[in-house]
């Protein structure tokens, strides 16, 4: 969330830049810091009361041991209505500081100076397009009818076990799903990042940790007797192994990589842009993290961008990199580069990644921060993307490596798989 502070001393700041988003922030800022006056003004009170009971509480030893008991008992009288007050006053405390919290959940990150501005997807800035959409042969089909065809991905048998978005990947189509996994995570390690397995269930303080809840509550799937939530992006687990850490400056950067299964209701999702791999229920990614110093974040979030492009140009796909715009950007980030492939087959743009940059606002939620050269603790800026998603990718790969013969394996693949066609 916003850091008060920032909220408190750069007020029209904070509006103008929450425009962007197309958010009229006014109200909620407002009551943000209506709220915070009484929360610093019942804190004043409070310590008042507090000292004043102290100090005839000391009064009280001394006149004990001089002998003026009775004194002491008219003075014990008020010690005890100022107890009571002391009780009153930190019952409201506590309801400003749940208000004000509540206040700041529904504030969402201000956007970056660089951050296009723009209500729809359609509104988002192509920074970089690569590679060329290849030509496919008279009768080519959709991933959908391909996997059917070779018999790789079973989505009637995902229904039949789960329900719809849970496909079922066989064969070739399971080894070719595992070598896409072993790739991306082998990659990532060799540019740096450690490869850490997580928990896919997280616990509500982790889902408010990184911005999941309360924003996204729906989308998640809630196991209700343990209180537990299935992991949407391994982002969720594997930045709050940091929560409520003080690290030192030159611990500075951390970089992780976590392969999980990522698991989204995607409640509301229906149409021909929604079928076979476009939007699945379950489904695996390869997470990139870092926990950056504030002054070198955004040189990190290029190197996250130039990272992802590698992978995509060892596959040879056609992409391209968009920068969002304010009304699409997600709650948590101050800016993102959304990477797409092109689906020949299906004559389409797919999202098969997010690089984003969420500067201090994750950070001042898991109170993750570190200790500057004078020894005065300071928020982190924590970032994340998919390196890469594996749905969209799979689908890109199976439609545009489509041949009369069979579908051809991308060469750097082909030390994974142990094949290079499947036919």
């Amino acid at each position: 969330m916003l850091q008060l502070s920032v909220i408190r001393e750069n007020k029209e700041k904070v509006i103008k830049a929450l425009a962007k988003r197309n958010l009229d922030a006014n109200d909620l800022v407002d009551t943000v810091l209506e709220l915070d006056e009484k929360r610093r003004a019942n804190q004043v009170e409070l310590d008042n009361v507090l000292a004043e009971s102290n100090a005839l509480s000391r009064e009280i030893g001394e006149m004990m041991k001089s002998g003026e008991k009775a004194k002491a008992e008219i003075v014990k009288q008020k010690t005890a209505q100022l107890k009571e007050k002391s009780k009153d006053l930190s019952e409201k405390l506590e309801a400003f500081t749940s208000s004000l919290s509540e206040e700041l959940y529904k504030i969402p990150n201000t956007p970056a100076d660089i951050v296009p501005e723009g209500k729809t997807p359609e509104d988002n800035l192509t920074v970089h397009q690569e590679g060329d959409i290849p030509v496919l042969h008279e009768g080519a089909l959709p991933h959908w009818d391909l996997v059917k065809k070779y018999d790789i991905i079973d989505f009637e048998l995902g229904v039949k076990i789960t329900g719809a978005g849970f496909p079922v990947y066989k064969g070739k189509g399971a080894k070719l799903q595992r070598a896409l996994i072993s790739y991306f995570l082998d990659k990532n390690t060799a540019a740096g990042y450690q490869e850490i397995q997580v928990p896919h269930l997280v616990n509500e303080a982790s889902g408010f940790g990184t911005g999941q809840l309360p924003d996204k509550e729906g989308q998640m799937y809630h196991v209700g007797i343990d209180d537990l939530y299935l992991i949407p992006t391994a982002e969720v687990p594997v930045t709050n192994l940091f929560r409520d850490v003080i690290l030192n400056e030159s611990e500075l950067p951390i970089l992780c990589t976590g392969y999980t299964p990522c698991f989204r209701r995607e409640a509301g999702s229906y149409g021909a842009h929604v079928r076979g791999l476009n939007r699945l229920h379950q489904f695996d990614k390869v997470e990139i993290v870092r926990i950056e110093h504030p002054e070198h974040s955004y040189a990190a979030l290029d190197g996250m961008v130039e990272h992802v492009k590698t992978l995509l140009q060892e596959l040879k796909l056609p992409y391209r990199i968009l920068r969002l715009c304010g009304g699409d950007m997600g709650f948590t980030s101050s800016l993102t580069y959304d990477f797409e492939v092109f689906s020949t087959a299906q004559d389409r743009w797919l999202e098969i990644s997010s690089v984003s940059n969420f500067e201090t606002f994750q950070a001042n939620r898991l109170k993750l921060r570190y200790k500057d050269k004078d020894g005065k603790n300071q928020l982190v800026h924590t970032l994340n993307g998919s390196s890469l998603a594996l749905p969209r990718v799979l689908a890109g790969i199976i439609e545009n490596y489509q041949t009369p013969e069979g579908i051809v394996i991308p060469e750097v693949l082909r030390p994974y798989t142990g094949f290079d066609i499947i036919n």
